[in-house]
Protein backbone atom coordinates (compact mmCIF):
# COMPACT_ATOMS: atom_id res chain seq x y z
CA UNK A 1 0.00 0.00 0.00
CA UNK A 2 2.81 2.42 0.87
CA UNK A 3 4.58 1.69 -2.41
CA UNK A 4 1.35 2.28 -4.35
CA UNK A 5 0.73 5.52 -2.50
CA UNK A 6 4.27 6.75 -3.11
CA UNK A 7 4.06 5.88 -6.80
CA UNK A 8 0.71 7.64 -7.10
CA UNK A 9 1.88 10.72 -5.22
CA UNK A 10 5.04 11.04 -7.31
CA UNK A 11 3.11 10.59 -10.55
CA UNK A 12 0.33 13.04 -9.65
CA UNK A 13 2.84 15.60 -8.37
CA UNK A 14 4.82 15.38 -11.59
CA UNK A 15 1.87 15.63 -13.98
CA UNK A 16 -0.07 18.26 -12.01
CA UNK A 17 3.13 20.21 -11.24
CA UNK A 18 1.72 22.30 -8.35
CA UNK A 19 4.66 24.73 -8.37
CA UNK A 20 4.15 25.58 -12.05
CA UNK A 21 0.40 25.88 -11.51
CA UNK A 22 0.96 28.29 -8.61
CA UNK A 23 3.33 30.46 -10.64
CA UNK A 24 0.89 30.68 -13.54
CA UNK A 25 -1.96 31.37 -11.11
CA UNK A 26 0.01 34.26 -9.64
CA UNK A 27 0.50 35.75 -13.09
CA UNK A 28 -3.13 35.33 -14.14
CA UNK A 29 -4.53 36.80 -10.89
CA UNK A 30 -2.01 39.59 -10.35
CA UNK A 31 -4.74 42.24 -10.13
CA UNK A 32 -7.38 40.21 -8.26
CA UNK A 33 -8.32 40.84 -4.65
CA UNK A 34 -7.10 38.28 -2.04
CA UNK A 35 -10.64 37.10 -1.33
CA UNK A 36 -11.29 36.58 -5.01
CA UNK A 37 -8.06 34.61 -5.37
CA UNK A 38 -9.11 32.33 -2.50
CA UNK A 39 -12.48 31.62 -4.11
CA UNK A 40 -10.95 30.88 -7.51
CA UNK A 41 -8.25 28.65 -6.00
CA UNK A 42 -10.73 26.63 -3.96
CA UNK A 43 -13.19 26.26 -6.83
CA UNK A 44 -10.46 25.32 -9.29
CA UNK A 45 -8.99 22.62 -7.07
CA UNK A 46 -12.41 21.15 -6.25
CA UNK A 47 -13.47 21.03 -9.91
CA UNK A 48 -10.12 19.52 -10.94
CA UNK A 49 -10.45 16.92 -8.19
CA UNK A 50 -13.92 15.97 -9.40
CA UNK A 51 -12.66 15.64 -12.96
CA UNK A 52 -9.74 13.40 -11.97
CA UNK A 53 -11.87 11.20 -9.70
CA UNK A 54 -14.42 10.79 -12.50
CA UNK A 55 -11.68 9.80 -14.95
CA UNK A 56 -10.23 7.34 -12.43
CA UNK A 57 -13.58 5.68 -11.72
CA UNK A 58 -15.13 5.67 -15.18
CA UNK A 59 -12.29 6.23 -17.63
CA UNK A 60 -11.46 2.54 -17.92
CA UNK A 61 -15.14 1.66 -18.55
CA UNK A 62 -15.21 4.16 -21.38
CA UNK A 63 -12.09 2.63 -22.85
CA UNK A 64 -13.66 -0.83 -22.67
CA UNK A 65 -16.66 0.46 -24.61
CA UNK A 66 -14.25 1.73 -27.24
CA UNK A 67 -12.47 -1.62 -27.36
CA UNK A 68 -9.22 -0.32 -25.88
CA UNK A 69 -7.37 -2.79 -23.65
CA UNK A 70 -5.64 -1.94 -20.40
CA UNK A 71 -2.32 -2.98 -21.97
CA UNK A 72 -2.83 -0.45 -24.77
CA UNK A 73 -3.81 2.21 -22.24
CA UNK A 74 -0.69 1.60 -20.17
CA UNK A 75 1.56 1.74 -23.23
CA UNK A 76 -0.09 4.85 -24.67
CA UNK A 77 -0.20 6.51 -21.26
CA UNK A 78 3.44 5.72 -20.73
CA UNK A 79 4.37 7.28 -24.06
CA UNK A 80 2.34 10.42 -23.24
CA UNK A 81 3.93 10.73 -19.80
CA UNK A 82 7.38 10.15 -21.28
CA UNK A 83 6.90 12.99 -23.77
CA UNK A 84 5.80 15.24 -20.92
CA UNK A 85 8.77 14.15 -18.82
CA UNK A 86 11.18 15.04 -21.63
CA UNK A 87 9.71 18.54 -21.81
CA UNK A 88 10.00 18.83 -18.02
CA UNK A 89 13.66 17.76 -17.99
CA UNK A 90 14.50 20.34 -20.66
CA UNK A 91 12.27 22.95 -18.96
CA UNK A 92 10.18 23.38 -22.10
CA UNK A 93 6.50 24.39 -22.02
CA UNK A 94 4.21 21.45 -22.71
CA UNK A 95 0.53 21.45 -23.58
CA UNK A 96 0.14 18.43 -21.32
CA UNK A 97 0.97 20.25 -18.08
CA UNK A 98 0.66 23.92 -19.03
CA UNK A 99 -1.55 26.09 -21.19
CA UNK A 100 -0.79 26.80 -24.82
CA UNK A 101 -0.19 30.33 -26.11
CA UNK A 102 -3.75 30.54 -27.43
CA UNK A 103 -5.15 29.37 -24.09
CA UNK A 104 -3.02 31.95 -22.27
CA UNK A 105 -4.42 34.68 -24.50
CA UNK A 106 -8.00 33.57 -23.86
CA UNK A 107 -7.44 33.27 -20.09
CA UNK A 108 -6.00 36.76 -19.97
CA UNK A 109 -9.44 38.18 -20.79
CA UNK A 110 -11.30 36.19 -18.13
CA UNK A 111 -12.27 37.54 -14.71
CA UNK A 112 -12.81 34.05 -13.28
CA UNK A 113 -10.15 31.49 -14.19
CA UNK A 114 -11.27 28.80 -11.73
CA UNK A 115 -12.69 26.47 -14.40
CA UNK A 116 -10.48 27.47 -17.32
CA UNK A 117 -7.55 27.40 -17.29
CA UNK A 118 -7.04 26.57 -13.58
CA UNK A 119 -9.15 23.43 -13.09
CA UNK A 120 -8.41 22.26 -16.61
CA UNK A 121 -5.93 22.09 -18.24
CA UNK A 122 -3.55 23.39 -15.55
CA UNK A 123 -4.48 20.96 -12.73
CA UNK A 124 -6.57 18.30 -14.46
CA UNK A 125 -4.70 18.24 -17.74
CA UNK A 126 -4.35 15.36 -20.21
CA UNK A 127 -1.40 13.92 -18.31
CA UNK A 128 -3.21 13.97 -14.97
CA UNK A 129 -6.33 12.42 -16.49
CA UNK A 130 -4.30 9.64 -18.09
CA UNK A 131 -2.38 9.05 -14.87
CA UNK A 132 -5.62 8.82 -12.87
CA UNK A 133 -6.97 6.12 -15.19
CA UNK A 134 -3.70 4.18 -15.18
CA UNK A 135 -3.14 4.28 -11.43
CA UNK A 136 -6.72 3.33 -10.61
CA UNK A 137 -6.64 0.49 -13.13
CA UNK A 138 -3.46 -0.88 -11.56
CA UNK A 139 -5.07 -0.78 -8.11
CA UNK A 140 -8.46 -2.14 -9.18
CA UNK A 141 -9.71 -4.95 -6.97
CA UNK A 142 -7.50 -4.01 -4.01
CA UNK A 143 -9.31 -1.60 -1.63
CA UNK A 144 -6.06 -0.71 0.16
CA UNK A 145 -4.33 0.27 -3.08
CA UNK A 146 -7.37 2.21 -4.31
CA UNK A 147 -7.40 4.11 -1.02
CA UNK A 148 -3.70 4.83 -1.43
CA UNK A 149 -4.24 6.22 -4.95
CA UNK A 150 -7.06 8.54 -3.91
CA UNK A 151 -5.19 9.59 -0.77
CA UNK A 152 -2.18 10.52 -2.90
CA UNK A 153 -4.43 12.49 -5.25
CA UNK A 154 -6.01 14.31 -2.30
CA UNK A 155 -2.57 15.18 -0.89
CA UNK A 156 -1.37 16.58 -4.23
CA UNK A 157 -4.56 18.63 -4.61
CA UNK A 158 -4.23 19.91 -1.03
CA UNK A 159 -0.62 20.87 -1.68
CA UNK A 160 -1.66 22.56 -4.91
CA UNK A 161 -4.30 24.59 -3.06
CA UNK A 162 -1.78 25.62 -0.39
CA UNK A 163 0.69 26.75 -3.06
CA UNK A 164 -2.04 28.66 -4.89
CA UNK A 165 -2.71 30.64 -1.72
CA UNK A 166 1.00 31.48 -1.48
CA UNK A 167 1.45 31.79 -5.24
CA UNK A 168 2.81 35.34 -5.36
CA UNK A 169 5.38 34.76 -2.61
CA UNK A 170 6.36 31.35 -4.03
CA UNK A 171 6.95 32.79 -7.51
CA UNK A 172 9.16 35.56 -6.13
CA UNK A 173 11.08 33.18 -3.85
CA UNK A 174 11.88 30.45 -6.37
CA UNK A 175 12.53 32.53 -9.43
CA UNK A 176 12.88 30.91 -12.84
CA UNK A 177 15.92 28.85 -11.85
CA UNK A 178 14.27 27.37 -8.76
CA UNK A 179 11.15 26.46 -10.70
CA UNK A 180 13.19 24.77 -13.41
CA UNK A 181 15.22 22.75 -10.90
CA UNK A 182 12.06 21.32 -9.31
CA UNK A 183 10.53 20.65 -12.72
CA UNK A 184 13.64 18.82 -13.95
CA UNK A 185 13.93 16.61 -10.85
CA UNK A 186 10.33 15.44 -11.12
CA UNK A 187 10.70 15.15 -14.88
CA UNK A 188 13.41 12.53 -14.39
CA UNK A 189 11.23 10.60 -11.94
CA UNK A 190 8.26 10.83 -14.28
CA UNK A 191 10.37 9.55 -17.18
CA UNK A 192 11.30 6.44 -15.19
CA UNK A 193 7.66 5.84 -14.23
CA UNK A 194 6.57 6.35 -17.84
CA UNK A 195 9.05 3.77 -19.13
CA UNK A 196 7.80 1.31 -16.50
CA UNK A 197 4.22 1.87 -17.72
CA UNK A 198 5.37 1.15 -21.28
CA UNK A 199 7.20 -2.02 -20.19
CA UNK A 200 4.12 -3.24 -18.28
CA UNK A 201 1.81 -2.48 -21.20
CA UNK A 202 3.96 -4.27 -23.76
CA UNK A 203 4.40 -7.28 -21.49
CA UNK A 204 0.65 -7.54 -20.79
CA UNK A 205 -0.11 -7.24 -24.50
CA UNK A 206 1.52 -10.62 -25.09
CA UNK A 207 3.85 -9.24 -27.74
CA UNK A 208 6.82 -10.37 -25.68
CA UNK A 209 7.28 -13.04 -23.07
CA UNK A 210 6.91 -12.23 -19.33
Amino acid sequence: MFETGLLAFTTFFAVVSPVDVAVLFAALTAHAQPGRKLVMAARGVLIAGAILVAFALFGNKLLELLGITLAALRTAGGVLLLLMAIDMVFARPSGGITTTDDEDAEAGHRHDISVFPLATPLIAGPGAMGAAILLYAQAAGDPAKITAVFTALALVLALTFALLLAASRLSAFLGVTGQNVITRVFGILLAALAVQFIFDGVRESGLIGG
